[in-house]
């Protein structure tokens, strides 16, 4: 599931500010709402959202997702540079409606579920007799 999220953001699935400067060598950068969305999709849990502090001032959020027992999952956390830290982290409750990033989002679960059918996960085995 890592592998297909990773593999479907592209410059049209980040924030639309960022988009004249997304490229390969960041791909998580501007990623983090959307990627959110996703995997609450996949996998429920909880939407968290962070600060992201430069020299002590916040300049923007950082979104992630928190799972059972405490679990949780930031596929973007390595976008962000050394001067950039990112400060708390805060349950939020999903919208009913996705309409902040609408068409971002759609495109890359759109995305990421073309690939996840293309490549699905092996079936469990089955017991073996005896055991």
């Amino acid at each position: 599931m890592e592998q297909a999220v990773r593999d479907s953001w592209c410059a049209e699935t980040c924030t639309p500010t960022h988009r004249p400067h997304w490229g390969p060598d960041n791909p998580a950068r501007d990623h983090c709402g959307v990627t959110a969305l996703v995997l609450n999709d996949l996998l429920g849990g909880v939407l968290m959202r962070g600060e992201v502090h430069v020299a002590g001032v916040r300049v923007d959020h950082h979104w992630w997702n928190r799972l059972g027992a405490g679990v949780e999952i930031d596929l973007t956390r390595e976008q962000f540079g050394p001067e950039e830290t990112v400060v708390g982290g805060t349950p939020v409750v999903r919208p009913p409606e996705i309409r902040w990033l609408r068409a971002e989002y759609e495109l890359l679960r759109d995305r990421v579920l073309e690939r996840l059918a293309a490549d699905p996960a092996p079936a469990p085995s089955a017991p073996t007799a005896g055991r």
